[in-house]
């Protein structure tokens, strides 16, 4: 039982070394430069910048609607696998539908890409969510760190033969960059689907909670329930109310990140370089957090990552050369997988059993709900100020308050006591 209780949380974190190559690849490298110079052939940059703040705001929103009631839905009726596999190909399908978009078919391009962000999102509700079924609440920081690890691993190796498949494309048999470019989508693909296979044959799907007719309406009742739980519920919400503070100061920077080195005047190349960086840093770095999170708490890792999150932000304000952007992405990547991981790790001990999915779904509502706050604060700032370095020192707010509340979340207060589904 042990070696297939082991195969199982393997099969599990091999997901994230699928769909992180749609994080990496798509949404944080060449689709916002390939949406500006390629699909927005003959439109105003300014243009160009709307709607792909609107579609990545718009595909945000959506999902901070609908996460709840799915995760709902799945506790309900047992269907996280199934659930997760049709979203996961909703974006799969999107991803590569990329190549077959035409230059300055722009309009094509952000279609695509929201529902794609939709699928991709959506999944994560229920791969999140199935992590207390299969391990004990002692090793639910060494998982999940071992999820996020494989996930910055494999994006980051298929990102890597992506920007030498742009950088050469005669090598690869391809005419140019943008013909690159496309089949990188493509790949991008490919990938995610080929490595979603072991989850979806290894892995038990959670038993139902619920034997009557799955409705909307009853699981909206449901929710409704479960909120008023969770005001009950202190340390919960304290925890939650962290979280949806210092991961908006997270995801902004990931989201930004390119967009601020343009705009402080560095090359293309250094930023690509930097993206690589960040991912293969990523992977040890996680799983030396997960160790953290385990023998000293998870608090204990995550005060260590925000902390290395404020001084990077400080730094970042005053940078001006592309070594410093390198040390910059260096630091990041020794946190960024620790923070994200250990986060999801100990929320898992926080929750009541056998509502991981609604609870999951609060999470990644309060994820997506950053981004669409932290984007427009950095954005506001810079415009008021005309200044990009300000805008930038404006996400410190989101970590110090963020760090306020986790303050004041108890971690020896586990509510958690569900054991490994068998296998």
């Amino acid at each position: 039982m042990k070696q297939e209780r082991t195969r199982s949380q393997m099969s599990w974190a091999f997901y994230d070394w699928a769909n992180s190559a749609f994080a990496t690849t798509v949404m944080a490298g060449f689709f916002p430069l390939f949406f500006k110079q390629y699909w927005s052939q003959g439109s105003e940059a300014t243009t160009s910048t709307f709607w792909l703040g609107v579609g990545n705001s718009g595909a945000s929103f959506l999902i901070l609607l609908m996460a709840p009631l799915l995760g709902a839905l799945a506790d309900s009726g047992g269907l996280h696998k199934r659930l997760l596999a049709g979203f996961a190909l909703l974006g799969i399908v999107c991803t590569a539908g990329f190549f077959l978009v035409g230059a300055g078919e722009w309009q094509w391009a952000i279609l695509l890409y929201v529902v794609a962000i939709i699928g991709f999102s959506g999944a994560n509700v229920f791969y999140d969510a199935m992590l207390p079924s299969l391990t004990g609440a002692a090793d639910f920081h060494k998982l999940s760190a071992l999820g996020y690890s494989l996930g910055y691993l494999g994006g980051g190796v298929l990102f890597l033969l992506n920007v030498a498949m742009t950088l050469s494309p005669e090598l690869f048999g391809l005419a140019d960059a943008a013909e690159a470019v496309r089949y990188s989508f493509l790949s991008v693909a490919v990938w995610w689907f080929v490595f979603m296979l072991p989850l979806l044959l290894g892995v038990p799907e959670q038993s139902a909670t619920s034997t009557g007719r799955l409705s909307v309406r009853s699981e909206t009742s449901k929710l409704l329930d479960t909120l008023k739980q969770i005001r009950r519920q202190r340390n919960l919400w304290m925890f939650l109310l962290a979280y949806w503070l210092y991961i908006d100061g997270v995801a902004t920077i990931i989201r930004m990140a390119v967009d601020y080195g343009l705009a402080i005047g560095l090359p293309q190349n250094t930023l690509i370089t930097a993206l690589l960086l960040v991912q293969f840093i990523g992977f040890p770095a996680t799983l030396v957090f997960g160790r953290i999170g385990q023998r000293y708490g998870a608090k204990t890792g995550l005060w260590i990552g925000l902390w290395a999150y404020v001084i990077a932000t400080i730094g970042a304000a005053f940078m001006t050369s592309s070594i410093e952007f390198y040390v910059l992405a260096v630091a990041l990547g020794l946190v960024q997988g620790g923070v994200q991981s250990l986060s999801r790790s100990l929320f898992s001990q926080l929750i009541p059993p056998g509502k991981n999915g609604e609870y999951f779904g609060f999470l990644n509502m309060l994820g997506k709900a950053a981004a669409v706050m932290g984007p427009l604060l950095v954005g506001v700032v810079a415009a008021t100020t005309g200044n990009s370095r300000v805008g930038l020192l404006s996400i410190l707010l989101l970590f110090l308050a963020g760090m306020y509340f986790l303050r004041k979340v108890d971690d020896s207060l586990q509510t958690q006591t569900q054991t490994p589904t068998p296998a």
